[in-house]
C-alpha cells in the first residue's frame, strides 16, 4: 500500500516518538509498502528503500522545537495541516497515518478524500494540556470531547500502552484498537565508552538514561541518593540532558553532598544504548507521573539488569515486583529500594532475568514487527 504517515515533531532526533515513527517507517517499508512522511522542518534526514520525506517550510520563528506542547509546535502543525491536504490531492494514497496531534486535521481531511485512516496515539493530547496548565481542568469534557472525536473518524487506533487503550474504549468501545509497545533496543556491537574507566568508578554503578525534564523525577532521584546509608561502594552516572539542566543539577549535588557519588556524562547516540546498559549493576527511572511507558523502560528489561523503578500507571502497565524494584514516588522509598538493590546481588540477578525474559517475549523488534504487520492487514 501506499502511506503517509503525518509525524508532527522534529524529525529524525534521538527521542521518544521520532524514534518510534522511524521504526514504523522501517518496518512498512521492510513489508513492501511505500511511504510518504510529512514532518517538520527539523531534523536529520533517513533513508529507507521505498521512503520519500517531506518537510514543511521553516516557519517563522519556530526554531528549536522543545518536547511538548508549546506555541512554536502550534505553529509547525498549522504549517503541517496546509502541506498534508496538498499532499493527498496531489497523490493517491491507501492509508493515511496520522501520528499524535496530527489526527485532527487528517480527519477532517478525510471527510473528503475517504482514506484508511490510522491515529498512531503515542500520548494523550488531552491529558497532556491538563498536566501542563491545571486551570484547564474545567474544560476537561471539551477536550476529552475533542479527543474523542478523533477516535471515532479512525478507522484503527494504535495506542503506545494499555492506559492509552483504556482511555480510547471509553471513547469508543468498538473501535478497533492494537496496542503497539515501544521496543527494547539490542546490538551486537562490542565498541562501546567505558564508563568505568573514563570516570574512574570503584564499586557498583546505577545508572539513569533519559531527558532531565522535572517529571523525570531527577530531583527525587538525586535527594534519595542523599539518604542513602550504605557500606556498599556505589556511583551514579546519568546519561542525557540539555547543558543548562547538567549544571543545575550538578549544582544540586553539592548542595546535598553527594557531588562525589553523580557523574553527568550528558547526551550519547541511541546505537551505543544497550553497551552502556551492560556495564550498569542497575537501572534507575525515577519519573514522577504520567501514563505513557518510557521508551527506555524496554531496553532497561531487555537489558538484563535490574529496575529500580517509581510505583506509577507509567511503570505499572508493564512491570510489576517479580521482574522489577517498585518504590512509592518519594525520596524516602526511593533511597531504601536502592540500598536494598545495591547490598543484595541474587535479588539483583533475580529481577534482571525476569525482566530480559519479558521483554524478549513481548518488546523484541522481531514481536513489533509481527504487531504492525497485522495492524496492516487489518486494512486489506
Amino acid at each position: 500500500m501506499k502511506v503517509l504517515l503525518v509525524a508532527p515533531h522534529p524529525f529524525f532526533q534521538e527521542r521518544g516518538t521520532p524514534i518510534a515513527v522511524k521504526l514504523i517507517i522501517d518496518t512498512l517499508c521492510e513489508y513492501g509498502h511505500k511511504v510518504d512522511l510529512l514532518t517538520y522542518h527539523e531534523g536529520s534526514d533517513i533513508m529507507a528503500d521505498g521512503l520519500r520525506l517531506y518537510r514543511i517550510p521553516k516557519p517563522l520563528f519556530a526554531n528549536n522545537i522543545p518536547i511538548g506542547f508549546s506555541w512554536k509546535k502550534v505553529v509547525a502543525d498549522i504549517y503541517l495541516s496546509f502541506y498534508l491536504v496538498w499532499l493527498v490531492i496531489k497523490n493517491e494514497y491507501h492509508v493515511i497515518h496520522a501520528v499524535e496531534e496530527s489526527i485532527f486535521p487528517a480527519a477532517l481531511l478525510n471527510k473528503i478524500a475517504r482514506k484508511k485512516l490510522i491515529y498512531d496515539m503515542d500520548s494523550s493530547l488531552a491529558d497532556q494540556l491538563l498536566e501542563k496548565w491545571e486551570s484547564l481542568y474545567r474544560y476537561q469534557k471539551f477536550l476529552d470531547g475533542f479527543e474523542g472525536w478523533a477516535v471515532r473518524k479512525a478507522e484503527i487506533v494504535i495506542p503506545v500502552c494499555k492506559s492509552l487503550a483504556d482511555k480510547v474504549r471509553t471513547y469508543d468501545p468498538d473501535k478497533k484498537i492494537f496496542v503497539l509497545e515501544d521496543i527494547g533496543f539490542e546490538s551486537n556491537s562490542d565498541s562501546k565508552e567505558d564508563i568505568r574507566q573514563k570516570l574512574n568508578i570503584n564499586g557498583l554503578i546505577a545508572l539513569y538514561v533519559g531527558n532531565l525534564e522535572h517529571y523525570q523525577g531527577i530531583d527525587l532521584m538525586l535527594e534519595s541518593i542523599a539518604k542513602v546509608n550504605s557500606r556498599v561502594p556505589y556511583s551514579v552516572a546519568v546519561i542525557g540532558g540539555k547543558e543548562n539542566d547538567i549544571f543545575k543539577y550538578t549544582e544540586k549535588t553539592k548542595v546535598l553532598g553527594i557531588s562525589d557519588k553523580i557523574y553527568f556524562i550528558g547526551p550519547r547516540s541511541l546505537k551505543d544504548l544497550p553497551g552502556y546498559l551492560s556495564q550498569a549493576d542497575l537501572l534507575l527511572s525515577p519519573r514522577l507521573k504520567g501514563k505513557n511507558t518510557p521508551m527506555k523502560l524496554y531496553s532497561y528489561l531487555i537489558s538484563g539488569k535490574p529496575v529500580l523503578a517509581t510505583k506509577i500507571e507509567s511503570h505499572t502497565q508493564v512491570i510489576d515486583d517479580t521482574c522489577s524494584k517498585l518504590v512509592n514516588p518519594d525520596p524516602e522509598s526511593f533511597a531504601n529500594g536502592f540500598q536494598e538493590l545495591i547490598e543484595n546481588e541474587d535479588l539483583r540477578k533475580k529481577i534482571g532475568e525476569a525482566g530480559k525474559s519479558l521483554a524478549k517475549k513481548n518488546y523484541s523488534l522481531e514481536s513489533y514487527k509481527l504487531k504492525l504487520k497485522n495492524i496492516y492487514d487489518q486494512l486489506n
